[in-house]
């Protein structure tokens, strides 16, 4: 596996008797777009808080960047740039000046704070509200503020909680296309989401946490060949009799584990292959059928997206 920015090893936060997060082992490769998913209420925003210092363990390990979050938390704060989800913003500076403050905060010189803040409101798009007070930001303009203030110093990792939460779908887009941006630049992208198309749409690898356990990780191609072990073949022909001709024909074909004819749909019978062959095995079967004359209406792979994936994951697991 490729060098871990983040790990953490049987972390457990307990607030009185509630375990918000139990027996969590985390694996963050460094360079990765890592989303950690899972349902309001799952343990995200808790492990979050850990991973930044802001809520101490109540058992277990995590280390950031080589640092532990309960013995080096000040080395932890200046290699990470973290986003809660509900961020405060100072309504009664610019735009500018919001991000001059917190570059302040981080002991970057006077004399370099003009070029930095230049160049944070370029990478986010907001060279021309620089004067603008935060308050009369939209919330995706905010969004993207808070997120270059992450960046004023630097940091190896961004760790974000929900940044795309409350947003319109042209702001989600953009929040998702700059945080490719950031990671083609070398960071490392930790964030925490709700919404499935996001995290499927940019991420390397995800991680699935479902009652403060995590129940799934990996990269994308890992967990789809994990939550998917086999393929799905949908045929579409024009009858019953034609669909059992199918059945018969395809069933003693190499790699071919199941056969089954479905509900009809649309006035069409249906026939599902599950098949652990490759590209060429799915060829062959296609070109069997024709070959004895199977009229063919429909032929295609289902692709299982993340929220089939999910699904299937976290199933018995809710409460």
């Amino acid at each position: 596996m490729a060098d871990l920015i983040i790990e953490t090893r049987e972390l457990h936060k307990r607030f009185g008797k509630f375990e918000a997060v139990k027996s969590l082992s985390l694996q963050v490769p460094a360079g990765s777009i890592y989303g950690f998913v899972g349902p309001n209420g799952a343990g995200k925003t808790t492990t979050m808080r850990m991973l930044t210092t802001l809520t101490r363990p109540t058992s277990g390990q995590a280390k950031v960047a080589g640092y532990s979050v309960t013995e080096e938390p000040r080395q932890v704060r200046r290699a990470i740039g973290y986003m809660p989800d509900e961020f405060g913003v100072y309504d009664d500076m610019r735009a500018w000046e919001y991000l001059d403050f917190f570059a302040a905060c981080y002991d970057i010189p006077e004399a370099n704070r003009k070029k930095l803040i230049d160049d944070l409101l370029e990478l986010v798009d907001l060279s021309h509200r620089r004067d603008d007070m935060v308050d009369k930001l939209s919330r995706g303009m905010k969004q993207r503020l808070s997120l270059a203030r992450t960046l004023a110093h630097d940091p190896q990792i961004l760790i974000l909680d929900e940044p795309a939460s409350g947003l319109d779908p042209r702001a989600r887009v953009e929040i998702r296309e700059l945080l490719v941006e950031l990671a083609k630049m070398g960071k490392t992208i930790f964030f925490s989401s709700h919404i499935l198309a996001d995290v499927a749409e940019i991420c390397t690898h995800i991680g699935i946490i479902e009652a403060g356990q995590i129940v799934a990780q990996g990269s994308m191609e890992e967990m789809r060949a994990q939550l998917n072990p086999h393929r799905e073949i949908m045929v579409s022909v024009r009858d019953d009799d034609m669909a059992q001709k199918v059945k018969s024909l395809v069933a003693g074909m190499p790699d071919v584990i199941a056969v089954e004819v479905l509900e009809p749909k649309a006035g069409r019978s249906r026939i599902r292959i599950d098949f652990t062959g490759d590209d060429e095995g799915i060829a062959a079967i296609n070109q069997k059928l024709l070959a004895e004359g199977v009229l063919l209406l429909g032929f295609t792979e289902e692709t299982k997206d993340l929220e089939s994936m999910f699904m299937r994951v976290t199933k018995g697991l809710v409460t």
